[in-house]
Parts: structure tokens; sequence; C-alpha cells
């Protein structure tokens, strides 16, 4: 276990690191206990129990995830026979709060399934690694490994894992088309609110705003990658209509698409492309070799 004490200015970062931990086997119960700032207790293999504030005794089966909430009692332990694998990462700071209405912190559940711990051990490695006596760049690396942990822990969620996958995709596929929600939903065989409900759990926003961020953001990309004007721009992105693009667009980036252009850049060289790099394989800019003399 390793405690830190990041200063006032490393909680501008939005997350800090308080402390990290790897313990394994029959390890001593915790709790009762209140805490005034958020754990998140990986549990890679084994079983045991969890008990919050309802006093309601839960199981607990690997893989899964514990949250430790502020100001909330908590009682948990591993089992007395073979115990378990446990990591656990101490953190705080403002982006608590974006990251828990988001979804990916949720106090009302404190027990998480998970479909695996293999990328949310990797971000706690990363912890454990840094907290190195002397290390001058500890509390920046630690943030950054804690937003990476909250991530890893999102995508590691066993009621979100694979369902909700074909309709995130299926609205990408979809989110230039003029359809309402309810129409979006009907594809599905939903009800609007169901489809709300799915998009919520699984992006941690509604499915309107899950689509005006595709929409939007692939009108930034026509605009700066090519010469396409803003009405013809609005068009390929769904907005027949391009005073009300441009008002959209003004209300949300904050500048105008035209304006938005000019500051970015001029279109970009050899044409655009929507195509997405492979990151196993990421294209390579090739020098021109020195002319023979």
């Amino acid at each position: 276990m390793r405690y830190f004490m990041p200063t006032p200015v490393h909680h501008q970062l939005g997350l800090v690191c308080l402390g990290v931990g790897l313990q394994h086997g029959a390890l001593p119960t915790v709790g009762p206990r209140v805490l005034d700032h958020h754990v998140a207790v990986v549990v890679s293999a084994g079983s045991g129990w969890f008990e919050g504030a309802d006093g309601v005794r839960r199981p607990v089966t690997a893989p899964a995830l514990l949250w430790l909430t502020p100001g909330v009692p908590h009682h948990y332990g591993a089992s007395r026979d073979a115990g378990w694998d446990e990591s656990f990462v101490d953190f705080t700071g403002p982006a608590v709060a974006a990251y828990t209405e988001l979804g990916y912190i949720d106090p009302d559940r404190p027990v998480v399934a998970l479909t695996d711990t293999v990328t949310a051990r990797a971000a706690i490695g990363r912890i454990t690694r840094a907290a190195q006596p002397g290390n001058p760049l500890l509390e920046v690396e630690t943030s950054a490994a804690v937003h990476e942990l909250l991530v890893a822990l999102r995508r590691a969620r066993a009621d979100t894992a694979g369902d909700a996958d074909p309709v995130l995709r299926a609205l990408a596929r979809d989110a230039f088309l003029p359809l309402s929600v309810a129409e979006h939903a009907a594809r599905h065989g939903m009800t609007a609110a169901e489809l709300r409900a799915v998009v919520r759990r699984a992006a941690g926003a509604s499915p309107k705003d899950y689509l005006l961020g595709i929409r939007l953001g692939r009108a930034k990309e026509l605009l700066v990658g090519t010469e396409l004007s803003v009405a013809a721009v609005a068009r390929r992105v769904g907005y027949d209509d391009p005073a009300y693009f441009n008002r959209l667009f003004t209300r949300r980036v904050g500048i105008a698409p035209g304006r938005f252009r000019e500051q970015q850049g001029r279109a970009a060289p050899g044409g655009w492309s929507d195509a997405i790099p492979d990151p196993r394989h990421p294209p390579t800019i090739r020098s021109t070799p020195p002319a023979v003399t």
C-alpha cells in the first residue's frame, strides 16, 4: 500500500490519486467505516461479501468492483476459506461529479459485476509503478491513471457489455438521417424511454445528445478537412436548414461554423478521409529522400 499527498495545484487536474494497494488471500475484514473520498476496489479472483448503508449483505464474486463513496458506511471482506485478489485506488477531485453524472461512478450500486479486470489492473499497475520514491511526476502520472481506470471500469461493466454496442453502432450509422428519437427507437423494437435508458447506461448521454455529438463532430471534420460550403456541410450532417445548423453549431461549439473553419486552418492537403486508422498499424510519414547530386 502507498498513500500520497497531492497539492492544491494537482487537484486542478480534476482527479488525484490518494493511495493504491494490492492484496490477496484471506484478508482482514474492512469496516464498518465511513470515508471522505472515493475508492475503487477491484476484485480479480475469489469471493467475499459487501454490506452497505442499507445493512444488506451482498455476495461478491470475481471479477467485480466495489464502489466506496464518501459519507456512506460500508463493511466488506473476503471469504475465510479462499480469500480474494484485491487491488484498490483511493481518489478524489472535482471531476468526480462529472464522472458520476455520466454514469462511470454509480453510488447507488456499490457492487458491480465486471467482465474482466485486465485493463483496470493495467491502469492500477501504472499507479504502482509511478509510486516510486522521488518520482517528480508522481501526482500527474497517477492522476492520468485514475482517469484511465474509470474508463476501463466503465468498459468492463457486465451490465452493458455487448448488449448496448449494436444500438450505439446503429445510432452512429443512422445519425445523419432525419429521424426522431422515437423513430430510432422503433428501428430497434424499443420505446423511446427504453432507448433512452440503454444509451444513457452505455454512453452517459441522452440519445439526442449522443446523436448531436456525432453530427457536430463530423461537421467539424468537414469544415476543417474540406472546402464544402457551410450549407453543404449542414446537409451532409442532416440539417436541411443552414440557418438552423449555424445557430445550433454556434450555441454548442461557441463560435460560428465559418469562424471555426478560419480558426482551425485550411483544408487538409491531399483531401479528407473519414477512415479511422488502425491503432495497431498507424500511418507513417515518409520523409522525401535527399536529392542525388
